[in-house]
């Protein structure tokens, strides 16, 4: 059942001269990351781990050798709290997937680098992560794909250019 139409539906007879297409779009913007959100866990923890933890992993290891980056740069590019990454680096650590050693260019400073036995799960998990996105992306063509993928960056930046007050 498609919620969103039906919620539409009923504000269309209810405020027949509200322009409701913003409502709409908004809508299914938000119940699709609801979905692919609910998805995305479930592959992750039949992996044995945590959408965040996947996210660290794919960040050093897309990051180029020697797979290691501070937890600034982690939290940075992942865009979450500190301590949001120091819990999931903990997780990490304990599974042996990382390892946090001194950083040779700042004394005061850590390195998160992936282990080999963490490389070894993010290069299995990628190409099993893709597959998974592109079975998410079914419903539509190659050519819908892009055409969305071009819409939603184009949105992105202007949300982004909103927050930042341009």
């Amino acid at each position: 059942m498609n919620r969103v139409k039906s919620a539409i539906s009923q504000w269309q007879r209810e405020m027949a001269d509200l322009d409701l297409l913003p409502m709409e779009v908004v809508g299914y913007l938000k119940t699709s990351q609801l979905h692919t959100r609910n998805q995305l866990e479930a592959f992750f923890k039949q992996h044995g781990l945590q959408a965040g933890e996947f996210d660290v992993l794919a960040t050093l290891r897309r990051s180029g050798t020697p797979y290691a980056l501070t937890p600034t740069q982690l939290f940075e590019a992942l865009m979450v709290s500190s301590g949001g990454m120091t819990n999931r680096l903990d997780r990490l650590e304990r599974g042996g997937l990382i390892v946090r050693t001194p950083n040779p260019e700042d004394r005061r400073g850590t390195l998160v680098s992936m282990t080999e036995q963490g490389l070894a799960l993010i290069d299995r998990l990628v190409p099993l992560h893709v597959e998974n996105e592109a079975r998410m992306l079914s419903a539509l063509s190659r050519e819908e794909q892009e055409t969305l993928g071009r819409l939603l960056g184009k949105l992105l930046d202007g949300l982004e250019e909103a927050a930042h007050g341009r």
